[in-house]
């Protein structure tokens, strides 16, 4: 698809990805956000981040299924974004629930598991984001590289399940069910492909 190689491409989705970070800020500027900004700012960059780890995780199942060797130069920029607003998830929680007291963001942390499980999810991306450049590829090697970013299917499984905690309080589950789902086929498509190329490594002659 020609278009995914135009020189705008990248920066059509780097606006369309920063877009809603800067909806929020606009809109907590502008009195915007309701009656509970502060649940507003939580809920939306969790959202984003969970809304934009499926995106990145879809660019390698999209691009085998279509042939599309284009879409491999949004990964990168996807996946940085997820960390982003995973970040700001972060840093909305230990601001406005916990005052970046860290004592009180420690006990928080370890009093309840939805908590604890976003927390790890957004631990785990750290190296991810750190990693994701060119030098670090060349420095770890493509083998060890390649390791360390399986991580992001423990990232996506985490953040379902913090997602799936918060909501059990409201016994809500009609969004949970849809990450789940797309997430799952996500993955499902990643673990058949493994299969197959362990079939067909199995299958080669010495």
């Amino acid at each position: 698809m020609r278009g995914l190689l135009s020189p705008w491409a990248k920066g059509v989705v780097f606006v369309l990805a920063a877009a809603p970070a800067a909806w929020l800020v606009f809109a907590a500027a502008t009195d915007r956000l309701g009656a509970n900004p502060a649940e507003a700012l939580l809920r939306g960059t969790g959202d984003w981040t969970l809304r934009l780890l499926c995106a990145t995780l879809a660019v390698t199942p999209l691009r085998q299924f279509t042939g599309w060797a284009a879409l491999a130069r949004f990964r990168r920029m996807l996946g940085l974004f997820t960390f982003f607003y995973a970040l700001l998830h972060v840093l909305a929680w230990a601001g406005f629930d916990q005052g970046f007291d860290a004592a009180d963001m420690l006990r928080d942390v370890a009093k309840r598991p939805f908590i604890l499980v976003g927390f790890t999810a957004s631990v785990l991306l750290v190296p991810l984001a750190a990693t994701s450049f060119n030098r670090a590829i060349r420095a770890l090697g493509a083998a060890r590289w390649q390791a360390l970013h399986r991580l992001v299917y423990a990232v996506a499984v985490l953040a379902v399940l913090h997602f799936f905690w918060m909501r059990a309080g409201k016994n809500d589950f009609a969004e949970v069910a849809v990450y789940a789902v797309v997430l799952g086929l996500l993955l499902g498509a990643r673990g058949l492909r493994w299969l197959r190329n362990l079939k067909k490594t199995a299958g080669t002659p010495a």
